[in-house]
């Protein structure tokens, strides 16, 4: 008697570690399953569906709307889970959601809270109207059409006399709950960490007494400069005219100048009339910066390469053909812009 009641109990815990390990096995795999994401989902270029999690909601809410949209199969098993690991905690935002993840690394996801983060991407030469304009694009950042450019320094805590320049060209990452200041703030910090960087290396015996004067040549440089490897020649051009007392005349600087009234061609008129950026006219820098200028501009303009010229004309093809004397100059402005009708714009500076 007590053999067969031996046997049924080891009959009972063999049954019930069967059980068990059939329930793990089946937990394991519904926890470890790749998510579902169907073709009904709105997904992005990348196959990833934003999922968004609103203040205030729990992780059984979560779990009941990534079953209704079909991306988990058992939202009762994932919630109940979490529970029992204590990791029924989630953070509001917004989320994406890959065909690579399971329950178990969603859950992670909402509890660590790995929200989405969005890219947006400010071009070398942009000016600050063009930033603006690209973020006022992004429905969260809509705050900027109703703010003018001393109300947006203000608020995003940016102490600035002209925005223009003050802000580094490059890639920033926002998530839902970024502001258009937060975004604004940072730009600026990183402009002003690079300059600051750049500034403490220059070259000596340049014709700057402030970073901030660098800073406007380097606008200048990233505005002309049609090749890369040529930024530092057209830089050495601007320094040389600079130290000569030579105007910098520079086509750029002038349709700065002219705001909404260029047109996309710059007349004689447009170089005879006086602004404070028409260098034709000015001598010297103009009062500020034209665009955003990139590292590499802000290098050039603080690592000018040595020579002679003092003369260029673009070549039609996004290069430029430098000269020593006028005369080799205008020689070369016949050969490129005359001879060749070449239509775009590109400046040639000219004898003062």
């Amino acid at each position: 008697m007590k053999k067969i009641e031996s046997l049924v109990l080891v009959g009972s815990c063999l049954a019930f570690l069967v059980f068990i390990g059939t329930s793990y096995y089946f937990l394991c795999s519904i926890l470890n399953a790749p998510v579902n994401l169907s073709n009904e989902l709105q997904l992005d270029s990348k196959n990833r569906y934003l999922f968004s999690i609103e203040k205030g909601t729990n992780l059984k809410r979560v779990n009941d709307e990534l079953s209704h949209k079909k991306i988990l199969s058992s939202a009762f098993l994932v919630t109940s889970w979490a529970r029992v690991l204590n990791k029924h905690q989630v953070k509001a935002g917004d989320y994406w959601i890959s065909s690579s993840d399971t329950a178990k690394t969603l859950m992670e996801k909402f509890g660590q809270g790995h929200i989405a983060q969005h890219s947006i991407t400010f071009p070398e030469g942009w000016s600050f109207n063009q930033w603006l304009s690209k973020l006022a694009e992004i429905p969260q950042f809509a705050v900027i059409n109703d703010l003018n450019h001393r109300q947006l320094l203000d608020q995003a805590g940016i102490d600035l006399y002209h925005p223009e320049g003050w802000f580094f060209p490059d890639t920033y990452y926002y998530s839902k709950n970024t502001t258009i200041f937060t975004l604004l703030k940072q730009a600026h910090k990183r402009m002003r960490a690079e300059l600051d960087i750049a500034w403490k290396s220059k070259d000596d015996n340049l014709p700057y007494t402030t970073s901030y004067e660098a800073l406007i040549m380097a606008s200048i440089i990233e505005k002309e400069t049609g090749q890369a490897n040529e930024r530092t020649e057209i830089s050495g051009v601007f320094v040389r005219r600079l130290k000569q007392g030579m105007r910098l005349q520079t086509d750029p600087t002038v349709i700065y100048g002219m705001g909404d009234d260029y047109d996309g061609n710059i007349r004689l008129r447009d170089l005879r009339a006086y602004t404070a950026y028409n260098t034709y006219r000015i001598y010297g820098l103009p009062p500020t910066p034209i665009a955003m200028p990139g590292l590499a501009s802000i290098e050039a303009a603080l690592h000018p390469k040595s020579g002679s010229s003092l003369y260029f004309v673009a070549r039609g093809d996004g290069s430029h053909h430098f000269s020593d004397t006028i005369s080799e100059h205008q020689e070369a402005v016949r050969k490129f812009q005359i001879d060749q009708r070449v239509k775009n714009y590109q400046s040639t500076p000219q004898q003062p």
